[in-house]
């Protein structure tokens, strides 16, 4: 791999220096908190699926997809800032966040999966809706655009990133262990790390993505993903998917982010659709929801204000 995470430097965990209290957060940030979703949930194929939903149903659908390991509420800062345009939903794959865990997980049945969130939050109201796929998220997104490109005006991929075949990123290891048991909430909110490895600036947003993360468990708390869904759930090589995808698509990514090598750039961009828009957001790392999560909104509205066009409906 060209930049292998594993050989990356370490950094300080962002919640370790406030000792279980919450950090101060500015207002902008408490305001849209303070937009709460409506959270309900829905059955898929036997498993109870996490649902979050803003904004009113009959305006156009907007999908917000999360990353590996992460959950729906790493948008609930960043999905109010849309509601008064869209019918905003995010939702919790199976196997993270409060959706339910199953026996086996594959990258078809997740693509269905989102289809079956943008059914229940009615994102369809208007006609077809808008994905925005953060990292891993960015992959079943990738294949339901390829397959089932049809059911989607347009998808916009957020620093997930596509390498050629002899550098693919096939997932983390597999574990063999189940998820640690922290005996205080303080110690698990201490041990909140970012991955891939980087730094944070912004230790509210950490804190509240961290203890959502997290749930109380007999002798302690530990964290809501399950550590063994890697076992059975492989990636298949994402270029294909991307050189097919069937509906309109843009990027963006942080320009800081060590994923998005201008190597690796310059290999999605041969692969995209002609006219794709590519937006880098200054000053953010991998994860730029919680980098910079206002230049992402910004970024994101004035992309959405103009793309991908009536042509596309």
């Amino acid at each position: 791999m060209a930049d292998d995470p594993s050989q990356w430097p370490s950094f300080p965990a962002p919640l370790a220096e406030f000792n279980g209290e919450t950090p101060p957060s500015p207002p902008w940030f408490d305001a849209a908190l303070a937009r709460a979703p409506e959270r309900t949930s829905f059955d898929f194929e036997g498993a109870d699926i996490e649902l979050l939903t803003w904004g009113e149903v009959g305006k156009p659908g907007l999908l917000l997809l999360h990353g590996n390991g992460a959950s729906a509420d790493w948008w609930s800062f960043i999905a109010p800032f849309f509601a008064d345009d869209w019918r905003v939903a995010a939702f919790s794959w199976s196997g993270m966040g409060r959706s339910d865990w199953r026996e086996a997980y594959n990258a078809d049945q997740f693509a269905r999966e989102s289809f079956a969130a943008a059914e229940a939050a009615g994102l369809y109201a208007a006609g077809k809706p808008v994905f925005v796929a953060h990292s891993f998220g960015g992959f079943p997104t990738m294949l339901a655009a390829s397959r089932y490109g049809d059911r989607l005006k347009a998808v916009v991929l957020v620093d997930s990133m596509v390498r050629p075949p002899e550098l693919e990123w096939r997932g983390p290891p597999k574990r063999v262990t189940p998820n640690r048991v922290y005996p205080t909430l303080i110690e698990a909110l201490g041990r909140f790390r970012l991955a891939p490895p980087q730094g944070c600036e912004n230790p509210f947003i950490a804190d509240w993505i961290a203890r959502n993360a997290l749930k109380e468990v007999e002798g302690g708390w530990t964290w809501r993903f399950d550590p063994f869904m890697w076992s059975s759930f492989l990636m298949e090589d994402r270029g294909p998917l991307l050189e097919t995808v069937t509906c309109p698509l843009a990027m963006m990514w942080g320009e800081r982010s060590r994923l998005a090598e201008p190597s690796i750039l310059g290999y999605m961009r041969g692969l995209l659709p002609p006219g794709s828009p590519q937006i880098a957001i200054p000053d953010a790392d991998h994860h730029v929801m919680i980098d910079q999560p206002l230049a992402f909104v910004a970024a994101l509205r004035g992309l959405l204000a103009g793309w991908p066009g009536p042509d596309a409906a």
